[in-house]
């Protein structure tokens, strides 16, 4: 399944970790985006790879001074649904599998996608919707629901700073089995008391990408 323009099997990544176990997280204030952006891909650099990825099931603490994840007296939301791709801004993303779109939407609250495309697949043994969030503005131009994608397709390119919802470039990949009703945004983070009902819901990206560690 080709996502991205890097081939997991021979270019070099980084698996980045955004737990409580990352000692690097206690003494920095990813809240501040310079210092989240200098972190991400200083590391990247440092480790000589290409990406960064991971996420999944990661029960993160970078969200925890963010109101869009953590409402006053509200349970937070900490488990991330997806896994991030983390390179820079304008990689090209692929359509994995063929596709029609679903449903798009700029999401353009602080902490949110920012610009975000969801499709729709009938694969046998695929989940049978996708979501890229944090794409560039661009990528929503002659977008219409039911625009098909072949497999291997260009969609998107990834977002700058900030019209890709205030973060570091990035793609956040993920796959549903409903979509709930939803259009054009859906979760890509969970309470942790809700953890197992939104994982059965969130499959694992990674048992189609096949990437090594995760």
């Amino acid at each position: 399944m080709h996502l991205l323009p890097f081939y997991f099997d021979r270019d070099p990544y980084l698996v980045l970790d955004f737990t409580a176990a990352n000692p690097d997280l206690a003494t920095l204030n990813l809240t501040n985006i310079d210092t989240f952006t200098n972190y991400v891909f200083g590391k990247i650099r440092a480790a000589g790879a290409v990406v960064g990825v991971g996420g999944y099931n990661e029960d993160r603490v970078v969200y925890s001074n963010s109101p869009h994840f953590t409402p006053t007296g509200d349970e937070p939301r900490s488990i991330h649904l997806g896994i991030d791709f983390w390179a820079a801004a304008g990689t090209p993303v692929f359509a994995p599998v063929d596709g029609v779109v679903h449903s798009f939407r700029d999401n353009a609250q602080y902490a949110d996608y920012g610009p975000t495309i969801i499709l729709e697949h009938n694969t046998e043994g695929f989940p049978r919707f996708s979501l890229y969030g944090h794409l560039s503005r661009a990528s929503l131009t002659d977008l219409y629901d039911g625009k098909p994608f072949r497999a291997g397709e260009k969609l998107a390119e990834f977002g700058p700073y900030p019209e890709n919802g205030d973060w570091p470039p990035h793609l956040h990949f993920q796959l549903m089995h409903d979509m709930l009703g939803l259009h054009g945004d859906y979760p890509g983070v969970c309470r942790p008391s809700e953890r197992n009902e939104w994982l059965t819901r969130c499959p694992n990206p990674n048992k189609w990408l096949n990437i090594r560690n995760l």
